[in-house]
């Protein structure tokens, strides 16, 4: 099973999406949490799950919620057998900087 770890910025960046729902509906600030979390955490298991980016070495895992969603870009190192959460951004997002 690999090893997850997760840069600062996409610790920010799901805070960032957590906050954005946090005073309008506490339920769906929660439930965001749990939705990329959960899924986060099938990339242990399945790590190369995710398609592949123009970004060398990145993947995106496209993460469902309801007709919209969540992007997680990651990496996977087969050396280290460590999955390395770069960026989580909401699907009508613009871009990942």
């Amino acid at each position: 099973m690999a090893r997850l770890e997760y840069a600062q910025s996409a610790l920010a960046d799901i805070k960032r999406l957590v906050d954005f729902l946090i005073d309008s509906d506490l339920i769906a600030a929660l439930e965001t949490f749990d939705i990329i979390d959960e899924a986060i955490q099938i990339l242990k298991r399945h790590p190369n799950i995710g398609r592949l980016t123009n970004i060398t070495n990145k993947r995106e895992l496209v993460i469902s919620r309801d007709r919209t969603g969540y992007i997680a870009i990651y990496e996977f190192n087969k050396l280290t057998d460590m999955v390395v959460i770069l960026a989580v951004k909401h699907q009508r997002e613009e871009s990942f900087d």
